[in-house]
């Protein structure tokens, strides 16, 4: 088990690590995202979270950055799925800057390791387990109070976006805003006026 801000954690050997979930992840397109109110929703956030997050890269969108008003950003799945992450690490009560630390850790990861463990925090530091042995271990030696199974987030954020709205890389980045999108609305009518 390794402590996200990259010290080993003593007594615990690292081990190979098996499929935690039975059935197979499905394959992600990465031409395919979701516009900022769709992040928002499918990971449980505000927006005004989502575009802070944004600008202090914290979590950024993978698929298309905004590069200047009126562009949309598009995140990926694993964006969205970082976002969710991030929310529920905050919900319970690890700092912003642990946080920061356990999300540049994720982003060394690909994919399919994602879905293969469990973050553990004891509301000051995260914790990386990859085995079930190794959540055992931690929470037996009292330190480890909250955990989350990134299989399982993946699951949440993937029925979520299944019935919200995509949007493909190649599409215009100018395009209409998204319905409900006020302020785009607004600054569209105060450049076109």
């Amino acid at each position: 088990m390794a402590s996200t801000d990259g010290a080993e954690t003593t007594g615990v050997p690292q081990r190979a690590q098996g499929l935690l979930f039975d059935d197979a992840l499905p394959d992600l397109d990465e031409a395919t995202g979701y516009r900022g109110p769709t992040a928002c929703r499918a990971a449980g956030i505000s927006y005004r979270q989502l575009d802070y997050w944004a600008r202090t890269g914290l979590v950024e969108p993978s698929i298309r950055p905004a590069t200047g008003s009126g562009t949309q950003r598009l995140y990926s799945f694993r964006d969205i799925l970082v976002l969710r992450v991030v929310k529920r690490l905050l919900d319970t009560g690890v700092s912003l800057q642990q946080i920061r630390t356990a999300v540049a850790h994720l982003r060394e990861r690909g994919v399919d390791d994602l879905a293969q463990i469990t973050l553990m925090s004891d509301g000051a530091s995260v914790y990386e387990c990859t085995s079930a042995d190794e959540v055992i271990d931690l929470v037996q030696g009292g330190q480890g109070v909250f955990g989350i199974a990134v299989g399982r987030v993946w699951r949440e954020v993937e029925g979520t976006l299944a019935e919200l709205p995509t949007e493909r890389a190649e599409d215009d980045a100018t395009a209409e805003p998204a319905p409900g999108d006020e302020l785009a609305a607004r600054r569209r009518a105060r450049s076109a006026g």
